[in-house]
């Protein structure tokens, strides 16, 4: 079966540091001064780039990935994403799915939602948001066709912003994942900008994508820009010529993104990438700290 990752899917320690450098493997000159806005914050993992492990072994990826230094992951709803890798999750009652996060040492705070998900089913939803435990329902996008125009993004926008009332009176935030297209212009203008005029900034928050670096935008950017808008972000890494890389061995200023992160009002980090690169990133983060 053909690996797809997220963007063909939508169509488009506390020892010494000799200890955390051996657990690391990451060479001495990326190192960096601690970041104090990081404060010990926990280090997430989103599920999407290994939902064949966790599908086929749900307990024992999130031991796993609890081994190798997270403390929080980010589910993607099984239902909504039932035909792309999570299907057998559906099974499982999110009471339980909750019990089995936390006996791996994890928790779970965020998870991923299909738009119809938030817009069709959404006391369901609620209600299994609240079985599991969150406290942040993610919209993953609004799954617009490449022809929508700008008032095709107004018109979903505001059908979040009314879902999203509805989840802040259930006791959560609702928020929305960008991707790279979101980062193109229609009607001289970025999506992304139209976007954050048109949802409400006390419901909807943001969480950012950090692989849009490699069109030539940079997290910090819109942090600052847009401060307190945002609730998490998603990690990942990039060389110059776009080949993914572990957080801290790409061109990424990560002292500035979690500098910048304080200021847009980020509550979670989640590293989205392939396995072989999930422990040296959590590794990183955590020298950071």
């Amino acid at each position: 079966m053909k690996k797809i990752n997220r963007r063909e899917f939508i169509g488009y320690s506390t020892g010494g540091l000799g200890t955390a450098f051996a657990l690391a493997q990451i060479p001495l000159p990326l190192f960096l001064k601690s970041v104090p806005e990081l404060n010990n914050l926990p280090v997430g993992f989103q599920t999407f780039p290994i939902r064949d492990m966790v599908a086929r072994d749900f307990t024992g990826t999130l031991k796993t990935m609890a081994g190798q230094g997270y403390q929080l992951v980010e589910m993607c709803s099984p239902q909504g994403y039932a035909t792309i890798g999570f299907g057998p999750l559906v099974k499982i009652k999110p009471s339980d799915m909750r019990s089995m996060i936390t006996d791996a040492g994890l928790s779970c705070p965020s998870c991923h939602f299909g738009f119809p998900e938030l817009t069709d089913k959404l006391d369901d939803r609620i209600e299994f948001a609240h079985q599991l435990g969150l406290t942040q329902m993610i919209c993953s996008t609004f799954w617009l066709p490449k022809t929508a125009g700008m008032n095709d993004y107004y018109q979903a926008a505001d059908k979040l912003n009314t879902a999203a009332e509805k989840i802040k009176k259930a006791g959560m935030q609702a928020g929305f994942h960008n991707h790279e297209f979101e980062f193109a212009e229609l009607d001289h203008q970025l999506i992304y900008d139209a976007l954050m005029s048109r949802f409400d900034p006390d419901l909807v928050k943001m969480q950012f994508q950090t692989e849009v670096i490699n069109l030539g935008y940079k997290a910090s950017t819109y942090f600052n820009k847009y401060p307190g808008r945002f609730i998490s972000a998603h990690l990942s890494d990039w060389t110059a010529d776009k080949k993914e890389a572990p957080v801290g061995r790409g061109i990424i200023d990560w002292k500035e993104f979690f500098a910048s992160a304080k200021t847009g009002g980020v509550k979670n980090f989640f590293v989205e990438m392939d396995l072989d690169k999930l422990k040296d990133s959590a590794a990183y983060i955590h020298q950071l700290q």
